[in-house]
C-alpha cells in the first residue's frame, strides 16, 4: 500500500511539473500576429440564393506565449451575405478569440450570395478582419454568384428550348413526354440536384459544338475538400432514362457524374426499339456504367466512354454501332466490377428468353483500354459482334469476329489517375496513331471533339493526336 501511495505522488508531480511547463501567458507585442494558411479564400462559381458548401482556412499562432485576438468579424460590401465559424462558435463578430502558442485554429464559411439578374457569375468579396495587438489584419474572401433557372418536378408536354446563358437546376425530375421534343442548344447546361433525373418518353436533341459543348452533370460546386473538385465524384444525380418509342440525338454533349448513367430502354416490344444517336459525346464517371442499352439501337461516333463502377458500356440486344470511340474506365472510387463493354442477349447462351433478337454490334477503329476487364465474352463465336482495327488491352489474336486489331498495346493516354487527370488524347509514340482503317472511318466521325479532323490516315479512338497537346 506505501508502494502505491509511492507510485501516486511520483506520477503526480510529473503532471504537475508538465502542467508548469506550459506557458499560459499571452503576448501582448505588436510583432506577435496570427499567420493565416491563405490570404484569399477562393469558394469558385456557386448558384445564387442557395446555401454553399463549407470551405475554411486556419488561423495560427507561432509564438511561443498564447495570443489573443481582439477582434475577429467581417466587412466589406459583400460581408451581410457571408457567415463565420470560428473554433466552434457561429456569427459575424467574435472578440477575444485565444490561441495557444504554437498552436492553430479553424475558421469556416459559408455564404448564400443573392441574385444578380446578370447571366455570367458576378464576384462578391468581402474580408474577415482580424485586431491582434493593436495590428490589423484581413483574408480576403471570394466567391462568385451564378444565377440558375430552377424547375422543379417538371414535365414537358410539348416542344421547347432551352438555350438560356444560366444553368438549369433541376430538382426532382425533368420529364420529355411522349409526342414532346426537348431541344438542348448549344452552351446548355443542366445541373440536377441529387437524386434528381432526366426521363425521355419522347425525344431529346443536344446541339452542343466543340466550343460550347451540352453539359449534364451535378449541381455541386467548387471542391469537396481541399483542391479535390466535386467534378471528381460520381453518384450526384440519377442519370438519364430513354424510355421505349423515345429518341436520342445527341451532339459534343458531356453526361457526367451519375449514379446509373445514360439508360436506353426498348425492353417493351409494344413500343418498340429506341434509337440513341450520339456524335463526339462523353459519357463519363458513373457509380455503375454510363451506357446501358436494353433492347435498344445505339450509333455513336467519336465518343467516350469512361469511368464507370460497374464497367462502361453493356449492350443486352439491340443493334450497335460503335466508330471511332474511346472505352477508358480509371474509376476512382470502388474496384470496377464489370468489364469496358459486356454483352447479353447475343446468343442462345446469353438468352433473357425474351422473343427480341439477339445482339448485333459493330465497333470500328476504337480503343478498348483502361482498368477490368475488357470484354465480357473473349470468345464472340457464333454471334453477330464484331471488332475491326480496335485496340484491345488484352493479349489475343484475330479470328471471325476480330479483324486487324491491335492486341496487348498501351494506347498511351495522357491520364494520371493519382492526380485526378482523366484525359483520354493520345500521347506522341501512342501505337493507336495512324492506326485507323480510314475506309471504316463513318462519314459522321470525320472531324472529333476537339474539331480536329481525322485526315487520310486517322488515329485510333475518340480523339486526334495533335502535336500541340
Amino acid at each position: 500500500m506505501r508502494q502505491l501511495l509511492h507510485y501516486i505522488i511520483i506520477i503526480a508531480t510529473a503532471l504537475t511539473a508538465l502542467t508548469a511547463c506550459i506557458d499560459d501567458s499571452f503576448t501582448t507585442s505588436p510583432s506577435d500576429q496570427p499567420v493565416f494558411s491563405t490570404d484569399t479564400l477562393k469558394m469558385g462559381v456557386v448558384f445564387t440564393e442557395q446555401m454553399t458548401t463549407t470551405h475554411r482556412f486556419t488561423v495560427a499562432n507561432p509564438a511561443s506565449k498564447s495570443l489573443s485576438i481582439d477582434r475577429i468579424g467581417l466587412s466589406g460590401e459583400g460581408a451581410g451575405f457571408f457567415r463565420l465559424n470560428v473554433d466552434g462558435f457561429s456569427g459575424r463578430e467574435f472578440s477575444n478569440v485565444e490561441i495557444r502558442g504554437k498552436d492553430s485554429i479553424f475558421i469556416f464559411v459559408e455564404a448564400t450570395l443573392p441574385p444578380s439578374l446578370e447571366d455570367i457569375p458576378i464576384e462578391i468579396n468581402a474580408y474577415v478582419d482580424f485586431s491582434t495587438n493593436g495590428v490589423s489584419q484581413s483574408v480576403v474572401l471570394s466567391a462568385f454568384g451564378q444565377d440558375v433557372n430552377r424547375l422543379y418536378g417538371q414535365t414537358i408536354t410539348s416542344d421547347i428550348v432551352f438555350d438560356s446563358p444560366k444553368p438549369y437546376q433541376i430538382f426532382d425530375s425533368l420529364v420529355v413526354a411522349e409526342g414532346a421534343t426537348l431541344t438542348l442548344n448549344e452552351g446548355a447546361r443542366l445541373c440536377f440536384h441529387d437524386g434528381a433525373y432526366l426521363a425521355v418518353d419522347g425525344s431529346l436533341v443536344a446541339n452542343g459544338t466543340t466550343d460550347a459543348p451540352v453539359i449534364l452533370s451535378g449541381d455541386r460546386t467548387g471542391n469537396v475538400v481541399s483542391d479535390i473538385s466535386f467534378d471528381l465524384m460520381s453518384r450526384q444525380w440519377q442519370g438519364v432514362i430513354f424510355s421505349s418509342g423515345s429518341t436520342g440525338d445527341l451532339a459534343n454533349t458531356i453526361i457526367k457524374n451519375t449514379t446509373y448513367g445514360v439508360t436506353v430502354d426498348g425492353s417493351e416490344a409494344e413500343a418498340g426499339a429506341t434509337t440513341l444517336t450520339m456524335l463526339n459525346c462523353r459519357l463519363r464517371n458513373s457509380g455503375s456504367t454510363v451506357l446501358a442499352a436494353i433492347h435498344a439501337s445505339v450509333d455513336a461516333a467519336g465518343c467516350e466512354f469512361a469511368e464507370g463502377g460497374g464497367g462502361l458500356v453493356l449492350l443486352h440486344g439491340g443493334s450497335h454501332s460503335f466508330n471511332h470511340c474511346t472505352f477508358a474506365n480509371y474509376y476512382l472510387f470502388a474496384a470496377i466490377s464489370g468489364p469496358a463493354i459486356a454483352f447479353s442477349h447475343i446468343n442462345g447462351d446469353t438468352d433473357d428468353l425474351s422473343d427480341f433478337p439477339y445482339a448485333r454490334a459493330v465497333i470500328d477503329n476504337s480503343i478498348i483500354y483502361g482498368l477490368g476487364a475488357d470484354l465480357s465474352h473473349g470468345d464472340l463465336n457464333g454471334t453477330d459482334v464484331m471488332l475491326r482495327n480496335c485496340l484491345l488491352k488484352s493479349n489475343g489474336s484475330d479470328d471471325d469476329n476480330f479483324l486487324a486489331c491491335l492486341w496487348g498495346e498501351d494506347p498511351l493516354y495522357y491520364t494520371v489517375r493519382n492526380d485526378y487527370i482523366f484525359d483520354y488524347r493520345l500521347k506522341p509514340g501512342s501505337p493507336a496513331i495512324g492506326a485507323a482503317d480510314p475506309s471504316l472511318t463513318s462519314p459522321r466521325a470525320m472531324t472529333d471533339g476537339y474539331g480536329l479532323a481525322r485526315g487520310q490516315q486517322p488515329d485510333l479512338g475518340a480523339y486526334v493526336h495533335s502535336s500541340d497537346d
